[in-house]
C-alpha cells in the first residue's frame, strides 16, 4: 500500500467513501504524497509522452497559431500567452521560437500555470532567459486579452461518476472492502439534481472541474478578448461508459492500486466542454481531430522543410513523428485527440477550424 492509499484508507474510516472526484484530487495533487507533485511524469522514463515531446513541429505549429490570431486580436502589445499544465516548458519554448520568426520584434510575456515543483524546476531550466512569469492559478494571471494554450489539462481535473439505478444517478465512490483495501461502490441515495434518462447500470461522468474551468476562461475570453486552444483525448457525442484511466510506465494500471504513483485521466467530454464556453458568451470553433487540425496548420509542410536539413535517420525520425501526431489508428493520436478553440465573440474564423 502506498502512502497516500494508506491515508485515503484513514480517511475513509473515519468519514465514509469518497466520490471520484475528490480521489482524483488527492492522487494527483495532495502536497505531499500527489502524482504531479512528486515527479516528472513525461518521456521514456516516465509514465506518458505528450505531443510536445514527440516533435518539436507541435509546438512551433501552435507559435504560428498563435502570431495569426494575436493578429486579429489587432496585435496587443505585449502578447500574453498562457499555457495550463506546461509539462517540462517544451510546447512553449517551441512556440516562442516559432513567434520569433513569424513575427519578428513582438513582445511575448509568456504565463504557466503549474502546481508542481518538479515539473516548475525543469520548465524554469528550458525557458531560462524569457522572461516566463509563474503561477499556482488563474486567480494571479495577468488582465487583458491573453492566447491561453491547454494541451493534455482538462483530462486531468477531477469528475464525478455516477450510475443509474432505479430512482435516480447515484455516484460511484471509493471506499474499502471487507480487507481494507480501496475498493469501488456506489452511495446508497441518489444524487440530487442530475437529471436526464439512461439505462440501468448505465455510468455518467461529469467534468465538474472542467466545466467551471472553461466557464471562467470563457467569461474572460468574452470581456477582454483571446483565445483558447486545447488539445485531448476525448468525445465530441454525449454517452455512457467509464473512461476513468490510470497511467504507469506507458501501459494502463488498476486505477485503485497504487494511489500517488499512476497518472489518473479520463476522456473528455468536448460536447460538454463546447456547451459550457457558448452557454457563458464566447464563441466556440471545433472541435476537430487533431491529424485534420495540424495538417490544416502546415505540418506535411513543416515536416518536408525540415527534412531538407536531415540526415536519413533523422527524415525517418521526422516522418515517424508526423505519423504518431496524425494517424487515425490506434497507434497514432490523429483522431482520439481532438482540438478546441474558444474565443471571444467577435474573433474568428481561426487557422485549423472549418468557417463558421
Amino acid at each position: 500500500m502506498t502512502p497516500l492509499a494508506a491515508e485515503i484508507a484513514a480517511l475513509i474510516r473515519q468519514n465514509g467513501p469518497i466520490g471520484i472526484d475528490r480521489y482524483m484530487a488527492l492522487c494527483l495533487g495532495h502536497p505531499i504524497h500527489g502524482y504531479y507533485r512528486t515527479r516528472d511524469p513525461l518521456g521514456a522514463k516516465g509514465d506518458f509522452t505528450t505531443a510536445p515531446e514527440i516533435s518539436q513541429m507541435f509546438g512551433e505549429l501552435i507559435g504560428a497559431w498563435s502570431a495569426y490570431v494575436h493578429g486579429l486580436m489587432g496585435r496587443p502589445d505585449p502578447l500574453v500567452l498562457i499555457e495550463l499544465g506546461p509539462g517540462r516548458g517544451t510546447l512553449m519554448a517551441d512556440a516562442l521560437r516559432a513567434l520569433r520568426t513569424a513575427a519578428p520584434g513582438l513582445r511575448v510575456a509568456p504565463h504557466l500555470v503549474e502546481t508542481s515543483p518538479v515539473l516548475r524546476a525543469v520548465q524554469e531550466r528550458t525557458l531560462a532567459g524569457t522572461g516566463t512569469t509563474w503561477h499556482d492559478g488563474l486567480e494571479s494571471l495577468p488582465e487583458g486579452p491573453a492566447i491561453v494554450l491547454a494541451n493534455e489539462f482538462f483530462d486531468c481535473l477531477p469528475v464525478l461518476q455516477l450510475v443509474r439505478g432505479p430512482a435516480g444517478w447515484h455516484a460511484r465512490q471509493v471506499g474499502l472492502d471487507a480487507q481494507g483495501a480501496l475498493a469501488f461502490g456506489l452511495a446508497p441515495e441518489p444524487t440530487p439534481g442530475i437529471d436526464g434518462a439512461g439505462p440501468a447500470g448505465a455510468l455518467l461522468s461529469v467534468p465538474s472541474a472542467g466545466l467551471a474551468l472553461i466557464r471562467t476562461l470563457a467569461q474572460r475570453l468574452r470581456t477582454v478578448g483571446g483565445a483558447l486552444l486545447i488539445f485531448d483525448y476525448g468525445h465530441v457525442r454525449p454517452g455512457f461508459g467509464d473512461t476513468l484511466q490510470a497511467m504507469a510506465r506507458h501501459d494502463f494500471a488498476d486505477p485503485l492500486a497504487a494511489p500517488g504513483e499512476a497518472d489518473l485521466t479520463h476522456h473528455v467530454d468536448f460536447a460538454a466542454l463546447t456547451k459550457a464556453a457558448a452557454g457563458a458568451g464566447a464563441r466556440v470553433h471545433g472541435p476537430v481531430d487533431q491529424g485534420a487540425f495540424l495538417m490544416n496548420l502546415g505540418l506535411r509542410e513543416r515536416a518536408e522543410q525540415l527534412k531538407t536539413r536531415a540526415t536519413a535517420a533523422q527524415a525517418a525520425a521526422i516522418d515517424g513523428a508526423v505519423a504518431r501526431l496524425t494517424d487515425p489508428g490506434r497507434t497514432g493520436m490523429g483522431s482520439l485527440f481532438k482540438v478546441l478553440a474558444v474565443s471571444g465573440p467577435d474573433l474568428g474564423p481561426l487557422p485549423g477550424f472549418p468557417a463558421t
